[in-house]
């Protein structure tokens, strides 16, 4: 008998329904019962990982203490936890295949002919399994990405149904998140794409346990009963999910839902103490109920698709609660500021935050924003390439070093104060290959940034392949910019100060990772308190 119980999450009807926050919204009830929890997200498109794909396409890339390149849900998987995830919690159909395809080339299969059911699947299996027994968790919830009918997904709708025979009833348990549509003409709700919806998933053999169902509305008894005998679930086992003005209402519906009873009954797990909530709840009252409001701006390429900052957002709501302050983030494209409209677009904001990226697009535009931050004595921080810009912008202006710049950016510049990392030289392939994972920094005492983390050491998570270049750190010192957080092992700044700013930061690391609901981040808790006072 399995030790750990298995809870498959499937979608249907559309993509975009909130499979993830389900899934850490029930994560999180059964953690509060006292139970150890973890969650797992199954990804079918065929990149290894989403470490290459534009965050147009998919969003932020999340990563890990570990150095995984991850899809952004394994963000909301620790923000709700507060636990870290690792690569194990993202597999992809690339890393499956190229798993498969590895083990075949050395001739693990002894001559047989590879296929997708055994191999790929009991390679999907292996990974499911692997994940809760190694780490000796109570529950794995895993995510299937994608919508059932998806191609891509049929490996592993199959695999997590011989799951089921394989580990028996009472270790998995399988809910399907679906949408019930609004019809405001007819001023009713319709259940016919829920039932075609667990019509295609029992025809790859699978009968949800539990579903959930997306709505604009209140579902009434009728409805939902109507939905329980067209779909042969029980009628307690048809939850509602409606619309909320944020996520982390979720697991306070999913409570009165009932949700995690059900789940804990059709497990045949011990139904503990009820889910202690209590500071889960005190941070939605802070946030709700805000003493302070402050206008922050987010400058960035990708702002089109607030997704592709999406851990930036949500730690900017975890330290505002702190300070009993609502922020409101104001998205500014860097491509659209120039000299001439700085001070219409930033008028009114109270602090600037330079947000990470690649490539040279919308570069100046993040220079002049840095630079009107420095300038006019306002709040700023920078995050990775954030850091950078404010190093070049202060290298151009304040040392008169014309022409300096990043050499990702302008590989000949006479005056490369960024320059690309020893041990990326001689590197041509993009995928995982940047520094990656979560690295050490020593934090100088009298600082800001020792100000708020209130400690020396501390180890934070990184994504990049340029770096100061400590050629040029006595120039900035003696010119008021000072590196206040050094990397023990390798000597790299991790932290950049103006100390004679209000408050003027700008790190190489990315703080929004760690940032949890329970545990917001220092700096950002530090730096919304700035732009209060």
């Amino acid at each position: 008998m399995s030790l750990t119980k298995y809870i498959f999450v499937t979608g249907g009807v559309a993509s975009s329904l909130g499979k993830g926050i389900i899934s850490a919204s029930l994560a999180k009830l059964l953690q509060a019962r006292g139970y150890k929890v973890t969650i797992q997200k199954l990804d079918p498109y065929i990149n290894v990982d989403p470490g290459t794909l534009n965050p147009y396409e998919h969003g932020e890339c999340f990563v890990t203490e570990d150095g995984a390149e991850t899809d952004l849900d394994l963000g909301h998987y620790e923000r709700f936890l507060n636990v870290p995830t690792s690569q194990a919690n993202n597999v992809t159909t690339g890393g499956i295949y190229q798993s498969v395809i590895n083990k075949e080339r050395r001739g693990d299969y002894l001559g047989k002919t590879v296929q997708v059911i055994p191999h790929i699947t009991d390679e999907i299996k292996r990974r499911i399994l692997s994940l809760g027994t190694k780490n000796k968790f109570d529950v794995v919830i895993t995510e299937i990405g994608g919508t059932v009918g998806d191609i891509e997904s049929l490996p592993y709708i199959e695999a997590v149904r011989q799951l089921k025979w394989e580990l028996g009833a009472n270790n998995t348990l399988y809910i399907h998140l679906t949408l019930v549509p609004y019809l405001s003409a007819t001023r009713e709700l319709k259940t016919k794409p829920t039932q075609h919806s667990v019509k295609v998933l029992l025809e790859n053999g699978i009968q949800p346990d539990i579903l959930v169902l997306r709505t604009e509305h209140e579902l009434t008894s009728d409805l939902r009963k109507k939905v329980a005998l067209f779909c042969n679930v029980d009628p307690n086992a048809v939850i509602q999910s409606i619309d909320v003005s944020t996520i982390y209402e979720v697991p306070i519906l999913m409570q009165k839902e009932k949700l995690d009873e059900i789940v804990l009954q059709k497990l045949k797990l011990e139904t503990q103490e009820k889910a202690d909530l209590d500071e889960w709840k005190n941070f939605l009252k802070k946030r709700q109920n805000p003493k302070y409001k402050v206008k922050i701006a987010l400058v960035g390429k990708y702002v089109e698709l607030p997704d592709a900052y999406k851990s930036i957002n949500e730690a900017f709501i975890h330290a505002g609660a702190v300070n009993n302050c609502g922020v409101d983030l104001i998205y500014i494209h860097s491509e659209s500021i120039d000299e001439n409209n700085a001070d219409i677009m930033l008028k009114g904001i109270k602090g600037i935050l330079i947000a990470p990226g690649f490539g040279d697009r919308g570069i100046e535009g993040k220079l002049i924003a840095a630079r009107y931050a420095r300038e006019n004595n306002i709040p700023f921080f920078g995050v990775c390439l954030g850091l950078q810009c404010a190093v070049v912008e202060f290298a151009r202006n304040v040392l008169k070093l014309d022409k300096a710049h990043s050499t990702e950016m302008s590989p000949k510049t006479p005056f490369p104060v960024i320059d690309l990392m020893e041990e990326q030289k001689g590197i041509s392939e993009k995928g995982g290959t940047m520094r990656l994972g979560s690295y050490p920094c020593n934090v100088k005492k009298g600082t800001k940034a020792y100000e708020a983390y209130q400690t020396h050491s501390i180890k934070e998570r990184h994504r990049h392949r340029y770096e100061f270049n400590n050629f040029y750190l006595d120039d900035f010192r003696k010119a008021g910019m000072i590196a206040t957080g050094i990397n023990p092992e390798t000597n790299l700044v991790e932290i950049m100060e103006i100390p004679d700013h209000k408050w003027f930061v700008g790190v190489q690391f990315h703080p929004e990772y760690r940032s949890t609901v329970l545990n917001p981040h220092p700096l950002f808790i530090s730096f919304i308190k700035a732009t209060i006072s």
